[in-house]
């Protein structure tokens, strides 16, 4: 009985994991889940019959290869039925009845969010704004999600721990914004600039270095400023400015605005360039406030506690294998899903012995 339960259990999340690659592959691209095809491969866009659609199974027997057209099938497809499949398993052995059914939601959630934001960096507004109408839900119909009761406290709890880790994770990214809002680049001697417009592609190149632009700016306040040396050239004009200003939809030359749709193309020498930059994204915001749905407020602290303890460690270890490059670009989100994580399995015991050993720290020095 118990076994059997849990190979239900396990094949319950691979079905979900399948579920959850089709959302990691088309809610960022702005995808219904459901048109124009229900499963299909990305290169041929062939429709995968139910027999190639087995979860686990079929990525093993297909050899990770489409069975059309052979193109390479990522390893993320088979990593994500296998890692659902085990959180569900692990779920249901430590919570059961009726938690194992608010949580599964949680960790399918936690698990789309973290590799949507690996690749793209962005968490899309159905997991985050979803998440948190879904935590908030579950948390009125199953009111032992936040250790009460009564299912309108344990509601009004969700709420409360949303609204906190919202609020907590704004002020975060508020107060980086005005301490470490900006990064400025010297050159020495100075260096070539080109920004240029191609299709719907933006993009500024300095010397070696090319940025997205829709990457560098995260608020319509925001301004990249670049100091030319000497005369820029803006299509079939040129403009003798030392300072010019730049927003995402225009730039400053001559005093006046200038919108960057008439521009194709602009080039120089840059001596400096200031670059906005953000402490982390808005998503994360809205993904710890779907946590704190969840978890609660106390889930909400630990969660950015240990995601800022592992990111660290994890920037680090980036630092390390960059070697002479600039650096690895690591988002937050699978880090506040990996803090969960650690919660949902065991958080508020660490909680508690970590508060514990602080109280035992100052009997021992009063003593």
């Amino acid at each position: 009985m118990i076994l059997g339960v849990t190979i239900f259990v396990a094949v319950l999340g691979a079905v979900v994991g399948s579920f959850l690659n089709a959302c990691i592959h088309r809610l960022p691209r702005g995808m219904s889940l459901s048109h124009p095809k229900r499963s299909f491969c990305p290169a041929c866009e062939k429709t995968i019959p139910w027999s190639e659609n087995l979860p686990l199974v079929s990525w093993v027997l297909l050899r990770g290869c489409c069975s059309s057209c052979g193109v390479r099938i990522p390893f993320r497809y088979f990593l994500v039925e296998l890692l659902t499949a085990i959180l569900f398993m692990a779920v249901w052995q430590v919570y059961g009845t009726p938690l194992a059914l608010a949580y599964w939601s949680f960790v399918a959630l936690l698990v789309a969010a973290t590799f949507i934001d690996f690749e793209h960096f962005i968490i899309p507004d159905e997991i985050t704004w979803g998440g948190t109408i879904l935590g908030c839900l579950l948390s009125f119909a199953i009111p032992q999600m936040m250790h009460v009761s009564r299912g309108w406290i344990s509601g009004l709890l969700s709420m409360v721990g949303a609204a906190f880790g919202f609020l907590l994770l704004l002020a975060v990214v508020e107060g980086g914004k005005l301490a470490f809002g900006k990064i400025k680049h010297r050159f020495h001697p100075s260096e070539d600039f080109e920004w240029s417009k191609v299709g719907d592609k933006i993009s500024l190149r300095i010397g070696d270095d090319t940025l997205d632009w829709l990457e560098i700016f995260s608020r319509e306040s925001d301004k990249l400023t670049l100091e030319s040396q000497g005369a820029c050239r803006v299509d079939d004009r040129e403009f003798f400015q030392e300072k010019i200003e730049f927003f995402y939809d225009r730039v400053f030359l001559e005093g006046q605005p200038m919108p960057l749709t008439n521009l194709q193309r602009m080039t120089g020498k840059a001596q400096s360039v200031v670059i906005p930059r953000e402490a982390m994204g808005f998503g994360d915001v809205k993904f710890i406030a779907c946590i704190g749905a969840f978890l609660g407020w106390q889930a909400v602290i630990f969660t950015i506690f240990a995601a800022s303890i592992i990111g660290s460690l994890a920037g680090v270890a980036g630092l390390f294998l960059a070697r002479d490059k600039a650096g690895v670009r690591l988002p937050f989100g699978p880090f506040l899903a990996l803090g969960a994580l650690i919660w949902l399995f065991g958080g508020g015991i660490l909680a508690d012995w970590y508060f514990a050993g602080i109280g035992n720290l100052r009997y021992f020095l009063e003593f």
